[in-house]
């Protein structure tokens, strides 16, 4: 099949844009029609069209998807009906493209879940095995409305990631900006008219004439060697699965990011997972699935000794509490939930709590991170002025 873009009419008169695959013209207009869209012009699509097919579908726009599909099937809107009015509102070329697409699998003889199942790059396993699971209960509504929900605190989530990252990197910027200049530029003009005076240098000034050197000397190397350590390392994480063992676990450890980043992977796993299990997805299945989501090799090989415990037949909070992962208010919680039975609520509390822990901790390190890049450049700053204006304010005296 080629790839063709086409300018179609629906029902209601609108006009409409995408991109589908098919054998030829005829086919494509067949399937147009199944898709309740009368053709008007076709073309096949460019390298360039192409690409602009495949522009990033974000996480916003998948919560507009899920929101507006809810409340239509919620409203009994027929699911041809609704994603035909979420097509044709759709501004994203690439999602325009995915919906016409889901549009034509349904119209084949497909579930709205198999669908979504053609589409990884956009549907995670989760999505849609959880609508696999709403189709199944008969309550799809209450599911999408359930994954609007968990992409909107996912949203949340990177949101104060974003917060915490940027600041401190723009600081950081700031305080490396000063730093070359001072070091390129200042030092040498102030250090050379010192040194012609012959004087004796204290230490802390010949120090910062040797570090003035080397960035002049050197600073290729300093701009090109952590870009270059990142992608080396990052490169064998992929090739290697000891090396990516080894960069997950520093990951997890390193401070002050580690541990958040550890609770931010542990409260996206206990979110997905009560999701799952409040769908009706098994305890085991939840668990495969999760595996694959958490993006992380220590904790994906926590999750799978807790498999084979439960598998084996230990309990659910027993094999949760042998991973060492989990700190002892959630143990209680699943504890509480596998006694009383209620292990959906338990989960849900478990999500409420990492939720609330990720929040205060990203607050307390914004606040940590703030004053200390400030007190870090004071502290070039001081270094630099007590070495280059000390010994004048010396020859300054000895003039007088």
């Amino acid at each position: 099949m080629s790839a063709f873009e086409y300018k179609a009419i629906n029902d209601d008169g609108k006009i409409v844009f995408g991109r589908i695959d098919a054998a030829n013209d005829s086919d494509l207009e067949t399937r147009l029609m199944r898709m309740g869209l009368e053709m008007i012009r076709c073309k096949p699509a460019s390298r360039r069209d192409w690409s602009l097919g495949r522009s990033k579908v974000g996480r916003r726009e998948l919560i507009a998807f899920c929101f507006h599909l809810e409340q239509l099937t919620r409203a009994g809107v027929p699911i041809m009906e609704g994603l035909a009015d979420l097509r044709d509102s759709i501004d994203n070329p690439r999602f325009r493209e995915v919906v016409a697409g889901l549009i034509e699998d349904i119209e084949g003889g497909k579930t709205l879940s198999e669908a979504l199942e053609r589409f990884p790059a956009i549907f995670s396993k989760v999505f849609y095995s959880l609508v696999r699971a709403g189709e199944q209960s008969g309550m799809l509504p209450d599911v999408l409305r359930n994954i609007t929900e968990s992409l909107k605190w996912q949203d949340e989530l990177a949101a104060h990631t974003k917060k915490i990252v940027m600041y401190p990197a723009f600081v950081a910027t700031v305080v490396l900006g000063v730093l070359f200049f001072m070091m390129i530029y200042l030092v040498p003009q102030l250090t050379s008219f010192i040194m012609s005076v012959g004087q004796e240098l204290p230490i802390h000034t010949r120090a910062l004439i040797v570090v003035s050197n080397f960035i002049i000397n050197y600073w290729f190397m300093i701009l090109l060697t952590p870009p270059a350590l990142f992608f080396g390392i990052r490169h064998l994480a992929r090739v290697n699965s000891q090396v990516r063992y080894r960069v997950d676990g520093i990951k997890l450890r390193i401070w002050p990011i580690g541990p958040i980043y550890a609770k931010i992977l542990l409260s996206r796993f206990a979110s997905n997972f009560a999701l799952m299990f409040g769908s009706g997805i098994t305890v085991l299945d939840s668990l495969r699935i999760s595996e694959q989501l958490v993006d992380n090799k220590v904790i994906e090989e926590a999750l799978q000794r807790v498999y084979r415990q439960i598998s084996e037949g230990v309990g659910l909070t027993s094999s949760f509490e042998n991973t060492g992962l989990f700190p002892p208010l959630v143990i209680r919680m699943l504890r509480v939930g596998e006694n009383t039975g209620a292990l959906d609520t338990a989960l849900a509390n478990v999500s409420y709590f990492y939720n609330r822990d990720v929040r205060e901790s990203i607050e307390r390190v914004q606040a940590l991170i703030e004053p200390a890049l400030t007190v870090v450049l004071g502290l070039l700053l001081g270094w630099v002025m007590l070495s280059v204006l000390g010994p004048i304010y010396d020859i300054l005296g000895k003039i007088t």
